[in-house]
Order: structure tokens, then sequence, then C-alpha cells
């Protein structure tokens, strides 16, 4: 009934299937035409009641971009089939259902439940999102729903790679890397030309799925290459007698992500990210007031001065009203605070474990590339990783000029030493 024929390479795939499966296979080997197939089979042969089946992309749009007309294309012969065009959520018979979905805002995808789910370039979604969203979804008694991870490799600083290196030995869980080599997906004489064409970095980790290539258009790669190959993210304890200063990125329909750094001499060290979704900023000032550290510098974007409409106040004098005397970063233009990071990061020594989402995230941020011109776009693109690099930015540019070590010490608004 449903018109998919599959590629041996497929085939082999589902033939070797457990729970969790995470396939790195290159760009253009049929991975979103397999994951299509693999999650409407699933959906149309599970037994518990009202199965419900997800195709999760980075973004809502790329969802909607990649797998929609796929879906529709392989569920058309199906009898009572119906097509949700806003919600992307394709109805099938016996109160079976899919739905295509963003990890762009992955809070909004609490609380439902899955009896499958694809997660599609899982590398370019937020840590949190499998951990805390999706893991629990499947994790229903009667249910205990299946997940399929597809995508090429994007660095190792990502979930994708980490669940690759978990496949290789955890009950439940398989993995399968396949080259354009591998495949036969593409034509000997095309591989060649797309060899000799595309860049060294390109072909390496779109073709030949190589976890260390390096990432295409990420601003701060050099930076964390460096800092992991010289010893930098590891164990940072926090100094007490050092005041420990925020760098804050204020969310409104994001979150807010606050930097937790020390200054000694010309290091600045990382002892924390903290990142708040939905949370209000007094909720925020005394979940870091609960952590009963002595402050120092606080600093903030220019918007933070911008006045609501609701309260007539800043944002800036809420957090005055709170006891957080925040300073205001100049701004300074996007580029020269990304040169300004570019200085600072060779200085920073990371936290691995209490700033483990932000160096992912510092790792990752990049600019989008444009298929249309063939290059990358002058803007970064906006996903989960901007919220953590903008935030790291304001004290890339807040803190410049300071004199490192004879920064006063401060306790709430007050200078103290």
């Amino acid at each position: 009934m449903i018109p998919y024929e599959p590629r041996l390479h497929q085939r082999q795939a589902w033939e070797q299937r457990q729970r969790f499966n995470v396939l790195v296979w290159h760009r253009r080997a049929g991975k979103t035409v397999y994951a299509i197939n693999w999650l409407l089979r699933q959906i149309l042969e599970c037994t518990a009641p009202n199965p419900r089946g997800a195709y999760l992309a980075p973004q809502f749009k790329q969802a909607k971009r990649i797998a929609w007309t796929m879906l529709k294309q392989f569920t058309l012969p199906i009898p009572g089939c119906r097509y949700l065009e806003q919600e992307l959520r394709c109805v099938l018979p016996g109160g079976r259902e899919i739905w295509l979905l963003g990890a762009d805002n992955p809070d909004a995808l609490r609380g439902i439940y899955l009896d499958a789910c694809v997660l599609d370039e899982v590398a370019q979604m937020a840590p949190r999102t499998w951990g805390e969203v999706i893991r629990p979804a499947l994790s229903d008694l009667g249910r205990e729903g299946q997940a399929l991870m597809i995508g090429t490799p994007f660095g190792m600083a990502n979930e994708f790679h980490r669940f690759y290196q978990l496949a290789a030995d955890t009950p439940g869980w398989t993995r399968s890397l396949l080259t354009v080599h591998d495949t036969g997906s593409i034509a000997p004489a095309e591989v060649e030309a797309l060899q000799r064409e595309t860049r060294p970095e390109e072909w390496q980790q779109e073709y030949l799925c190589s976890f260390s290539a390096a990432i295409r258009g990420a601003f701060y790669a050099r930076e964390m290459q460096d800092a992991e190959q010289q010893g930098r993210i590891g164990a940072v304890p926090r100094d007490p007698l050092l005041p420990v200063h925020t760098s804050w990125d204020l969310g409104m329909a994001n979150r807010t992500v606050v930097w937790l750094l020390q200054v000694h001499g010309s290091q600045v060290r990382a002892i924390g990210c903290r990142a708040y979704a939905g949370t209000g900023l007094p909720d925020i000032v005394a979940d870091l007031d609960s952590l009963k550290y002595k402050w120092g510098r606080h600093y903030a974007p220019h918007d933070a001065k911008v006045r609501e409409l609701g309260s007539g106040k800043s944002r800036q004098e809420i957090a005055a009203s709170l006891g957080m005397a925040w300073e205001i970063v100049p701004e300074v233009g996007l580029q020269s605070g990304i040169e300004a990071t570019r200085a600072l990061i060779p200085r920073m020594w990371f936290d691995r474990e209490g700033c483990g989402d932000g160096i992912s995230a510092l790792q990752l941020y990049r600019t989008e590339w444009d298929d249309e011109r063939r290059g990358f776009s002058a803007a970064p693109l906006h996903d989960w990783t901007s919220d953590y690099a903008d935030s790291l930015r304001m004290f890339a540019v807040g803190s410049q000029g300071r004199e490192p070590g004879r920064e006063p010490i401060r306790y709430r608004d007050k200078v103290v030493a």
C-alpha cells in the first residue's frame, strides 16, 4: 500500500533496528525517506491506544520544508488519512497521529506522550531536548516508545556524537555509520565531482561522516578547539576569595542565559552557566542569590534599559529593586562583539560540568548557510546556541578596558573593597 521500496542499506537498518537507533549517513543517502517510513510503520503497527509519533527537526520551518510533503506522499494511499496543514499533523485511521515539530522551543513539547520519534539533525538541537523532553515522552508504562536519530556529523560537542558513542555498547541501542562509498546512493562519477567541487571540511563532514571535521561557519570553532586541546575545559572550581561576575542575555520568548565568571590576572574562569525558560526576573535573581556567592559586576545588554508598557519600568530598574545593579553594555555592533568574544576565549577556562550547555553552544554557534547564494550569510543563525553566545558577548564587550585583578568587589549594588 505504501509506495516505498527500501534500498539495501535502508533494509539492513530496519532489520537491525533496536528501541533506540542512531544513523550517521552521508548527505543524500536517503535518511529522511527511511525515517518517515520507519515512523509511519511504527505508528501503524503500534498496539497501544491512540498511537502518536513525531518527526522533530531543529526548527519548525525545517520540519515543514524537509518532511511534510514526503509524509503526505507516503500516506496518501491510506484510506481515511487527513492532513491538518496549520498544525503539520497527519491523522491516520484508528486514532493514530504523526506530528511534525521543531526543537527551537523544546519547552512547548513538554507533557506529550510519544510511541515513536524521529530526531533529525540532532547535533543542532539544544542538549536538553532529549533528556528533559523527548526521552520522558517515550517512557509511559505500556508504551515504551522508540526513537530514531539521524543526521550527518556536526563536530563532537553535541548530543548526536554522544548518542553515537552510547549506542556502541548500550543494550537496546544500535548505530550505523555509512559514507558515500558505502551506500551506492550517488553515482561514482558524481562522487568524484563532489569531492573536487566541495571544500575539504565539507567533504569530510557531509560525505565521509567525519565527526572531527571542522564545523562550517562556526564563529568560535578554532578558539574552542584550542581550549579543549590546551586543557582549558575541565574542572574549574570557584575561588571563594574572588568575586563572581555575571553576564546576561535577556530572553522574552527565548531563554535568559547567565554566565558566572571569575577573573584572576589575565585568566577568565567560567565556573557556571545557567539558563532560564519562562522564568521571571525575581525568580532568576532569587536562584542566583541562593548560590551565596560574593558578587562582582553584572553585565546586561542595552535593551535592559527599555521600559515595559505594563509596569512602566525597565528590566534594569526591576533588577536594581531586587538588589542587583546591572551595568549596561554599550551597543558596539554584532560583528565587533563577536571579535571581542574571539579575543576573550583564549583567556578563558571552562568548568565542563557547570558550563556544559554553554561550552557546546560556543562550539556550535555559527552563521547560516544560504543555499541559493551558495555561501554563508552575514548574520548568525538564531537558534539555541545564540542565547549562550550573546550572553558571553556582554562580558567580552562590557569588561573591555578593565584592569585585571583591580576590579572592585561588589555585594549587591555596594562597593565593599
